[in-house]
């Protein structure tokens, strides 16, 4: 059985690095990569050892098993895949509802690695938490940048320096790095999640957990957050913009799968910011939880700079790549059996990755 990974053209992240492929040979015959396919996160074909360099388009056609990360395959290459073959990417079907019947109408087998459940069997192969992790830890660097004073309490011949305030919205993956990111910076750290459960995660990272009474609390929602009720944003918009005045830092990481993400920030609230301060706005791609947030830029608002980047993890190619390699890694030691692809629908990690399956 023959493995291909495809150069990723929108992203220096590549699927495959050189310490994947002696385990892949483990279980599959061959393993094939697009020449280049790590130049973005600093590996040269010389690295991969035990590989076959192909060309995209004889990739395309003689692969069993074809990985990418974002789905760039044309309609006129998806034409030329191999007729038994199975792709694997992330293909977002949450954001289109249609990407799944049009790969349908091709009668091909795509699995979508966005689609993984949040469940601790699948962790392994968790990407969307693997890069979460990344853009977490990033967002306090990136904030950095920008703002103007320390972080840790200084105390100097020439006077002491208070330790910097951040607020944390959001204590998911990436919320949880960048609360432990700053708290390793000697900041004093305050964060809020609508989901209780994550409050000793919070308090043992050595942040302080903000809490509002009364939030819905979905246990179902894959470790996204759910809608909540208008009395509930009311008292949550009063109480975060309290909290975001006083902060040096705020970090926002709220998204709703498959919905714009929710406003958490207001104009009026980023206006009331002291001067010097940042926000740096993970949501930015559906959205954002800033009002006045634009993706992929840095508005400075009345001296507040707003940092949009939904993507952050490219920062960090090479670890990113290191992680996204190992997570399909796993998913394929699960898939493949026997030298056989195991299309067991009544396994949940395939069931609900799975977005396109053959007749």
């Amino acid at each position: 059985m023959i493995i291909a990974y495809l150069k990723e053209n929108n992203s220096d992240i590549s699927p495959i690095v050189p310490s994947n492929v002696t385990k892949l040979l483990k279980f599959l015959d061959e393993v094939w990569i697009e020449s280049g396919i790590g130049d973005g996160s600093y590996f040269r074909d010389s690295d991969y050892e035990s590989v076959t360099i192909k060309s995209r388009k004889d990739i395309l056609s003689g692969a069993d098993i074809i990985v990418q990360i974002s789905p760039d395959i044309t309609d006129q290459e998806y034409n030329s895949v191999k007729d038994s073959a199975i792709i694997i990417g992330q293909y977002a079907p949450f954001n289109d509802a249609k990407i799944g019947e049009g790969l349908q109408a091709k009668n091909l087998n795509v699995f979508s690695l966005d689609m993984i459940p949040r469940t601790s069997l699948a962790q392994s192969m968790d990407v969307l938490s693997s890069m979460a992790s990344i853009a977490g830890y990033q967002s306090i660097l990136s904030a950095l940048q920008y703002m103007p004073r320390y972080m840790p309490m200084m105390i100097t011949a020439a006077g002491s320096i208070k330790p910097s305030k951040v607020l944390v919205i959001g204590a998911g993956v990436a919320g949880l790095q960048a609360i432990a990111t700053a708290r390793r910076l000697g900041a004093m750290v305050e964060a809020f999640d609508t989901r209780a459960a994550v409050k000793e995660e919070v308090q043992s990272l050595g942040a302080k957990f903000v809490e509002v009474e009364g939030a819905t609390d979905d246990k179902d929602a894959g470790g996204y957050a759910v809608e909540q009720t208008e009395e509930y944003k009311m008292r949550q918009a009063q109480l975060i913009q309290e909290k975001a005045i006083a902060s040096d830092i705020v970090v926002t990481t709220a998204q709703l799968r498959g919905r714009p993400a929710p406003k958490l920030i207001t104009k009026e609230t980023v206006e009331a910011m002291k001067s010097g301060s940042v926000i740096v706005d993970l949501a930015a791609s559906t959205g954002g939880n800033c009002a006045i947030c634009e993706d992929n830029k840095v508005v400075d608002h009345n001296g507040v700079k707003i940092i949009g980047d939904s993507n952050l993890a490219n920062r960090m190619p090479q670890d990113a790549s290191t992680l996204y390699g190992n997570n399909i890694h796993n998913f394929l030691k699960h898939i493949v059996r026997d030298g056989t692809i195991d299309m067991n629908s009544e396994d949940e990690i395939l069931s609900k990755s799975i977005i396109s399956k053959k007749s």
